[in-house]
């Protein structure tokens, strides 16, 4: 596949194209436990030349090191790449202390956001988390104001409901909303995707592998190594829920003998094929997974195959919480 083009989708009616994957960067900066960023520079180049063109990083993720470490693999790159980032979290001492979306700090968090990336614009820039303490048009207004600056050429958000997302469209179009969406998190499907869809503005899924779940191979939480974080961040990981889910995860793995494909695929194929305003990001630190996943946009599911992944899957079917974390699940109603 080396060289190859992939199709690509529109995210929203503002003009943003991207490959219909994307590549989330989180993990290169040690959130799954330790990482080797030099693998994770050899991944995104690689990704490039398989044809992923989107990218996704955060301030957080670190913080700051993903930005420098997406920064510094498309520096030379740049042309190629179309970067996303987020903002939305007020930071001390290297940690999440709360939200913070207040206009000033949106612009300030911009660019400090293009001076680790050492980019001249941000191509999508996300609302993180949304903030009960700032109305959302007020954040919304800072990033247009951007847009019209040049800093960012599309806006997004982040795990909003219904309510904040069609405040925030009014104020200025929304490209793109990232959500956690797979076979194993369907929550978005009865209110949010309808929202969006009607106000045409595109998906990107991250978790689309449910953090591991969906692939097979997951472990329990107290098998994970020190410093990962969902060994204590999710509870989907933790004793007879885990057991619980893992059955879930042997339909997935039903479905890919029959494909001769792995159960990652079938999962990303899941979702690619539920309509091209969606664009996965999985995420990796290792450049054979990358690989395994860019190869999902060659798998085939007939419409008997989706209707039997989602008899076997149905929304709520999971068992536990997304996060332990209240405030990083969705804020509005």
């Amino acid at each position: 596949m080396k060289g190859s083009s992939m199709e690509q989708r529109k995210l929203g009616t503002q003009g943003l194209v991207v490959s219909a994957l994307g590549l989330g960067c989180m993990q290169m900066s040690g959130t799954y436990g330790a990482a080797d960023a030099d693998e994770g520079i050899r991944t995104i180049h690689e990704a490039l030349d398989l044809g992923i063109n989107f990218f996704d990083t955060a301030e957080i993720y670190g913080p700051f090191e993903n930005e420098k470490l997406v920064g510094r693999a498309l520096k030379d790159r740049r042309d190629k790449a179309i970067i996303a980032t987020k903002f939305g979290f007020a930071i001390k001492d290297n940690r999440p202390v709360g939200t913070d979306s207040r206009p000033e700090h949106v612009k300030e968090v911009c660019d400090a956001s293009l001076q680790r990336l050492g980019i001249d614009h941000i191509d999508l820039f996300y609302q993180h988390r949304v903030d009960k303490n700032v109305p959302i048009e007020d954040t919304v207004g800072a990033l247009a104001e951007l847009v019209k600056a040049g800093k960012v050429r599309y806006i997004g958000l982040s795990e909003a409901g219904p309510a904040n997302i069609r405040r925030a469209h009014a104020v200025h179009p929304v490209s793109a909303l990232q959500s956690e969406y797979s076979l194993w998190e369907r929550n978005i499907e009865a209110e949010v995707l309808p929202t969006i869809r009607e106000l045409g503005i595109g998906l990107v899924p991250y978790s689309p592998l449910g953090r591991g779940f969906l692939t097979g191979t997951a472990k329990r939480a107290e098998d994970m190594p020190e410093g990962d974080w969902r060994r204590v961040n999710v509870p989907r990981f933790q004793g007879e829920n885990f057991d619980r889910n893992m059955q879930l995860a042997e339909a997935v793995k039903e479905m890919a003998a029959r494909k001769g494909c792995t159960p990652a695929q079938i999962a990303l194929a899941w979702l690619l094929h539920l309509g091209n305003d969606i664009v996965p990001i999985p995420g990796t630190k290792r450049l054979a997974y990358m690989r395994e996943n860019t190869a999902a946009v060659n798998i085939s599911l007939s419409a008997d195959d989706m209707k039997w992944l989602d008899e076997k899957l149905p929304a709520g079917a999971a068992v536990g919480d997304r996060y332990y974390t209240v405030g990083m699940s969705l804020l509005d109603n």
